[in-house]
């Protein structure tokens, strides 16, 4: 496989790169956090007049025409600056059906996101579901011309400020049956969201919807959800890269500046052994994310999934690594909120627990059965 970019590809990490260093300051994100929204208004201005928003979506509906690769060159950006807008949530999931949905609802939506007047985010987590997709207990049912679905859905990524969600309801079947499961986009007026801050100062909602008028996206979902899924792990597999390349370069400059026995500690053997593993974890994981972009795309339903897992599994490994030794080698500094590094622990953790942790797609691998078929 080819990791190297093309020249439009480089121009798009290096524009993103710069929108951040003169607007992401470790400072300015602190203050997003305390904003009403809990993210930047003005930030989400400049993703629109960058064409971040709509990047992904085909020319025809309003978009860039960009692919899955150029989405995730920004992912990696976002977790290098641990950006706090609700891109990940309409760009990658919620257009991820957007751009999968009727021609009709692309035509409508895709322009209002594209210039950042319409936010979107995936309702499928419940209580009793934990990482199986196909766990659904909220129910969609035919009424009149159209349909209802009333359930609750939990951890919906900044669902507090979505203008539509799409969502998981079953319409046949059991709970914990693979077919019977549907996808529908609700309006965001016919829903309840109790928003709450996530550990890594980000948001998410508790949703509930009692009887919600809503647009069947698709009858059979659950082959949707896997596709959708599968390109979000390689996005968030970007991002902890991201996350994971900035925690190595600090750990790396702290060492060098720290003192100890009247020299740097970087001269220790020890801890150069240390710094010497977490690049060969970092190194390992970016290798891992150009592989889920092309597991991403595998026709095969089943490899699509082992992809998908084998990619979690190795990201979870060496995010947990870096981020460790990340805050072992800066010793008490790293544990305070006043300093950047175990922020970037806290990302790469809430990363790690996005549609199954390593060791939830460990199991799902020995049992030969990806995402969906664990039990």
């Amino acid at each position: 496989m080819d990791f190297d970019l093309t020249e439009d590809q480089s121009l798009l990490a290096d524009s993103v790169r710069k929108m951040f260093a003169d607007g992401y300051g470790f400072e300015q994100r602190k203050a997003y956090i305390k904003s009403a929204e809990g993210w930047s208004t003005a930030m989400w201005a400049q993703y629109a007049e960058l064409g971040l928003l709509g990047l992904p979506f085909a020319e025809e509906d309003g978009g860039f025409g960009g692919g899955l690769t150029d989405t995730c060159l920004i992912a990696e950006q976002m977790g290098k600056a641990l950006a706090l807008e609700p891109w990940f949530s309409t760009v990658v999931l919620g257009g991820g059906f957007l751009r999968r949905a009727s021609a009709e609802l692309r035509r409508e939506l895709v322009p209002q996101v594209a210039a950042g007047e319409c936010k979107l985010a995936f309702a499928q987590v419940e209580r009793q579901s934990r990482y199986d997709l196909f766990d659904v207990a909220t129910t969609a049912k035919r009424e009149g011309a159209g349909w209802v679905i009333t359930g609750r859905k939990g951890m919906v990524l900044h669902g507090d400020s979505a203008d539509r969600f799409f969502v998981t309801a079953r319409h046949a079947g059991g709970q914990r049956d693979h077919g019977g499961i549907g996808v529908f986009m609700v309006e965001a007026k016919h829903a309840t969201a109790r928003g709450f801050r996530t550990v890594d100062g980000g948001r998410a909602a508790e949703v509930e919807f009692d009887k919600a008028p809503a647009i069947l996206v698709a009858e059979d979902g659950l082959p949707m959800v896997e596709a959708v899924v599968a390109e979000a792990i390689a996005a968030l597999a970007f991002e902890a890269v991201g996350c994971m390349d900035i925690a190595h370069a600090m750990t790396l400059d702290y060492m060098k500046t720290r003192q100890q026995f009247g020299k740097p500690i970087s001269s220790f053997q020890a801890l150069q052994h240390r710094a010497a593993d977490m690049l060969v974890a970092l190194e390992q994981a970016r290798s891992m994310s150009f592989f889920a972009v092309q597991a991403a795309a595998d026709s095969d339903a089943d490899e699509r999934r082992r992809g998908a897992s084998a990619v979690k599994v190795q990201i979870g490994r060496s995010a947990r690594l870096v981020g460790q030794q990340s805050i072992q080698l800066h010793g008490g500094i790293a544990m305070t909120m006043e300093y950047a590094c175990g922020h970037y622990f806290k990302r790469l953790t809430m990363n790690d627990s996005l549609f199954g942790d390593a060791d939830h797609h460990i199991k799902a691998l020995a049992d030969d059965g990806g995402l969906v078929k664990a039990a």
